[in-house]
């Protein structure tokens, strides 16, 4: 039984390392099935890879895109913008769609596509060409996206799940470390141009990988119902619950929070404390070690020990504090701050993460077997869309003070936490929990 009381999918396993049974080749002896275990598990990380591979290898050149495309910042902010909306969009359609005619099929057109975009940004000559042209790639790269989770969902289930979630964040976790690394190391050998052309070439590697080692998780006799009105009916249901909802919309505010600074710390850092590229790069990376390294602390000490509800409720608090932290800082309150403690902050708020993101998809989950592609489809566009509400906002004042982050940063944690308080309830559930005792949850 899941925490909602709904019985399990019926192909899951009960740990990380049990295999689905493939749609194509069955695993015939245990040595088969951990070496498809294991590669199952690096394909879904590296489908999850795919948002931070897109945005943050590409942060360090946003000051050079600004210049070369002769664009102000708050335009060029759009190219995050409008690949996060895209991202949003195209999981609401790729969702329904791997629900109806399995993972495989969607992921491998959805990753093709990408592919494509990704080569027409490098050749975009103006601004708002590459716009455009980052909307197609968000759209596309969103196939990867939802339909990890809901091969997630497909395979495991309570503490397994928890436990996975946390896996696929230490393998994902590494494209935020390098990636700005990487971009910033492009930048000393040639323009931002040549971001966009080592993205296509690893989108290129991971669609090989999908199309031959990803099999299908979603048997015939499980998938919906086809057509716009069960997928839309299905979405409603979803939406009616409201723990589910709840969950769906402290995952969407933490994530604002996210983006907020994933959009404005390259102007934050290296226009306001005059870093460097490759010094901003370096912070960023740090920060993205904490967020995976206590992403694992959770995954491997806390899960199964500690509720998931207590977890996520820490989270959020350590968010809170560290946004209020930052507009105290950011606003003068402290005197002249330095870049040391904005770091601090900004670290603090990005570790928080590894706490709130694998709970929120665990719990909102837990709730929907019969629907795992539906229900990541509402996740990830509910998160994407704030986040490209929050991305423009964070430059309103224009590129010289960090006050609209910390503003938006601390608003979204506060809404997150109304969220989790006034509709998710843990307290209220004690019944629940109690008819899915044994997830450990």
């Amino acid at each position: 039984m899941t925490e909602s009381g709904a019985p399990a999918a019926e192909t899951r396993g009960d740990a990380p390392g049990q295999p689905a049974i493939s749609g194509r080749d069955a695993p015939a002896a245990p040595v088969a099935a951990r070496r498809t275990s294991l590669l199952v598990t690096l394909v879904l990380g590296g489908l999850t890879a795919v948002p931070p591979l897109s945005m943050d290898m590409y942060l360090p050149a946003l000051p050079q895109v600004t210049a070369a495309l002769h664009s102000p910042a708050a335009t060029v902010q759009l190219t995050l913008t409008t690949c996060l909306a895209g991202m949003a969009l195209g999981q609401m359609i790729v969702g329904p769609m791997s629900d109806k005619w399995g993972r495989r099929r969607p992921l491998l057109i959805g990753m093709v596509v990408y592919v494509l975009a990704t080569a027409l940004c490098a050749v975009a000559t103006n601004a708002e060409v590459l716009i455009a042209f980052r909307l197609l790639q968000g759209l596309a790269g969103a196939a990867g996206i939802v339909i990890a989770r809901a091969v997630v969902r497909d395979l495991y289930d309570g503490v397994a799940m928890a436990r996975f979630f946390a896996t696929l964040m230490l393998i994902s976790g590494v494209a935020p470390v390098v990636a700005p690394l990487i971009g910033g190391q492009i930048l000393r050998v040639t323009d931002w141009r040549g971001v966009f052309v080592v993205l296509t070439v690893v989108g290129v590697l991971l669609t090989l990988l999908v199309w031959r080692r990803l099999d299908e998780t979603l048997p015939p006799e499980r998938r919906a119902p086809g057509g716009l009105g069960p997928a839309l009916r299905t979405m409603r249901d979803l939406l009616a619950d409201r723990v589910f909802s709840g969950y769906l919309l402290v995952g969407a505010f933490a994530f604002a929070a996210l983006f907020a600074y994933i959009s404005a710390s390259p102007f934050v850092v290296q226009e306001i404390y005059g870093a460097s590229p490759q010094t901003f790069s370096l912070l960023f990376g740090l920060n993205s070690v904490g967020l995976v390294a206590v992403g694992q602390i959770n995954g491997k000490l806390l899960v199964g020990r500690v509720g998931l509800d207590k977890v996520l409720g820490v989270g959020l608090v350590a968010i809170a504090l560290a946004g209020a932290a930052l507009l105290l800082m950011s606003s003068g309150v402290f005197g002249k701050a330095g870049l040391v403690p904005v770091a601090a902050g900004l670290f603090v708020l990005m570790s928080a993460m590894g706490l709130v993101m694998p709970s929120t998809n665990t719990l909102a989950l837990l709730r929907t077997p019969h629907a795992a592609g539906s229900a990541s489809a509402l996740l990830g566009t509910s998160t994407f869309l704030l986040g490209a509400v929050a991305s423009p906002l964070v430059g309103i004042a224009g590129e010289r003070t960090a006050v609209p982050m910390a503003v938006v940063q601390l608003s979204c944690a506060v809404l997150a936490l109304v969220s989790f308080l006034g509709m998710c309830r843990p307290w209220q559930r004690k019944g629940e929990r109690t008819a899915g005792e044994r997830t450990g949850l």
